[in-house]
């Protein structure tokens, strides 16, 4: 039986949400040798669907009431999605879809459409991990794990940042096709069958802007240019002209999180930019950045970053490095 796949464009959709699953389910056709997916693209009002790229979309289908029977539901992010207006007909539109489908989920920040229409609520879901503590907050009864690159919950399927898409689809196709024909498909579109790592070692988290008065701004800027030097909120609290005590509760609540943990941020965001462009051994680069020694860098760095020094300059680096 041929599985109808829609993938529901808003305006301003980022353009691989949508593009990058269809390819997939396109080429798994291919694979299979036979038209097992019939792929939609559905937009939220007649014409061409602008995305954030300014690229336009035709859309195949435009939503109405009651939602199609599709097998798969799919929403697809976009930069705006987390602030745009979700009027009643959009939200039950995909209520109803939802209810019809054997599976729904979302790309990157469709997540928050189906957030607003309260299909996240008890659920463990992912997004992009720019936007993942939004939402948490957002929505409170949503579980949101931000490392992931995707989730798999009964019939919702959520995706992590655009690429993840592509990871999520072809996790779908060996649902359906098996373990076979997606490690075939992996191969014709050169990518991941099982992606390593998660979406933590694309996070930017850790290169927060100084916030807080100007003076813990300064300090602020004092640490992320001196992240080897013995920073504990005595020396910080000392740099200010403060106690500790009072540096210490005045940070937080201005910052938002203690020294230490702001510390240690900067000094993971530190070690990343050496690994990405250097040649430094983990030792060189833990004594650089802070670190006690090679095995300290390590730890903060899986608890950070979700990989370990070795593996993250393997991917995103300019050289090997010895462990």
């Amino acid at each position: 039986m041929v599985k109808t796949i829609a993938v529901l464009a808003l305006p301003g959709v980022q353009l691989l949400d949508v593009s990058g699953p269809l390819d997939v389910f396109a080429q798994a056709n291919v694979e299979a040798g036979r038209k097992v997916y019939e792929l939609f693209v559905v937009a939220t009002e007649p014409g061409p669907i602008r995305s954030s790229s300014g690229v336009r979309l035709l859309p195949d289908l435009v939503i109405g009431k009651p939602g199609q029977p599709f097998h798969t539901l799919l929403v697809a992010g976009a930069p705006a999605a987390e602030r745009m207006e979700m009027n009643t007909t959009l939200l039950e539109w995909i209520r109803s879809c939802a209810k019809r489908t054997r599976r729904y989920g979302s790309v990157c920040t469709g997540a928050f459409p189906l957030a607003a229409a309260g299909l996240l609520d008890g659920r463990r879901i992912t997004t992009h991990w720019a936007a993942s503590e939004r939402l948490a907050q957002a929505y409170p009864k949503v579980t949101v794990e931000g490392d992931a690159l995707y989730v798999r919950d009964g019939k919702l399927r959520t995706a992590a940042g655009v690429t993840a898409g592509l990871d999520l689809a072809l996790t779908l196709v060996e649902e359906d096709l098996g373990r076979e024909i997606a490690m075939r498909v992996a191969s014709q579109l050169v990518m991941f069958f099982k992606r390593p790592g998660g979406q933590l070692q694309f996070s930017r988290k850790g290169s927060a802007q100084p916030s807080g008065r100007s003076a813990l701004q300064e300090v602020q800027r004092w640490v992320a240019a001196n992240p080897a030097l013995p920073l504990t909120v005595k020396a910080l609290a000392a740099h200010t002209g403060q106690s500790p005590r009072h540096f210490a509760r005045l940070f937080h609540a201005e910052v938002g999180i203690t020294p230490a943990a702001w510390v240690e941020a900067t000094r993971i965001e530190a070690a990343r930019r050496l690994l990405e462009g250097g040649h430094d051994a983990p030792k060189q680069v833990a004594a650089k950045c802070g670190f006690a020694n090679a095995d300290t860098l390590r730890r903060a760095f899986v608890k950070h970053v979700g990989v370990t020094p070795a593996e993250f300059r393997k991917r995103h680096g300019h050289g090997a490095i010895e462990e």
